[in-house]
């Protein structure tokens, strides 16, 4: 059934970015769809955002299965009619290996889950947005620093993250004609489990190990709230968010 309420989708709900960016859009009205492969997890994260003012569903999801894709999409269908912001968050990486030594399976596994989980996810929202009164909506990507710049040893984690930015280009475009505005968020050391590791050492270019400056993931989630909220008629197609000395303009 139809609501009049904002109803918003995160990929990767259950840790990190996604946790707080589904915590900060419940705590803001958006009724919200947890998606992520552990259902523990994201019922930590509705349980974490109880006291909002949105409401939370939780679906078990693996983004790199069209199938388990296009059941997610049902589910969004049925419970709330419709779907006005997609973040496409959810991803993994490889192992810190030489490229040469990566096998086919670490590579596909980010490819599925980064790339291929985000297209398959976008087409989702496309079906949905195109189709509901008031048609349009409003899809953000996690592109991460690393769709400018790799680390070492990162080549399909970074591979993803450029070819996201080439998804956002694409995405936008074709979606102009229905409504659908299409951004990215390109996010650098905000401080989750996954980038504790920053906090204690990690190879640089230049092949020594160095501590890099972190920052609180509150503010990507009140960034991506920012976009979130706008209305239709902008958009914000490219931000950056980042820890303010972190190694990435200049030579580090």
């Amino acid at each position: 059934m139809e609501t009049a309420r904002k109803v918003a989708l995160v990929t990767g709900a259950g840790s990190g970015i996604g946790r707080a960016v589904a915590v900060t859009l419940l705590a803001n009205g958006f009724d919200t769809i947890l998606a992520g492969r552990r259902v523990d997890a994201l019922e930590a994260t509705a349980l974490l955002a109880a006291d909002g003012s949105g409401v939370s569903l939780v679906v078990a999801t693996d983004v790199g299965s069209p199938e388990s894709v296009a059941a997610l999409f049902a589910r969004v269908g049925d419970r709330f009619g419709r779907l006005d912001v997609l973040f496409n968050n959810a991803g993994t990486g490889a192992p810190p290996l030489p490229l040469e030594d990566l096998s086919y399976a670490q590579w596909k596994a980010v490819v599925d889950a980064n790339l291929t989980g985000a297209f398959l996810c976008t087409q989702g929202a496309f079906r949905l947005m195109k189709a509901q009164q008031p048609r349009g909506g409003r899809i953000i990507n996690n592109g991460s620093i690393s769709a400018h710049a790799p680390r070492p040893n990162s080549a399909p984690y970074t591979a993803t993250k450029h070819a996201i930015t080439g998804l956002t280009k694409s995405a936008s475009l074709d979606g102009r004609k229905y409504d659908i505005a299409v951004g990215q968020i390109d996010i650098g050391n905000a401080l989750t489990d996954l980038a504790f590791k920053m906090t204690q050492g990690v190879p640089q270019a230049n092949g020594m190990v160095a501590v890099e400056p972190v920052m609180d993931v509150q503010h990507v989630a009140t960034a991506v709230l920012h976009m979130a909220s706008l209305p239709l008629d902008a958009n914000v197609m490219f931000m950056t968010v980042m820890a303010t000395k972190m190694p990435f303009v200049g030579r580090g």
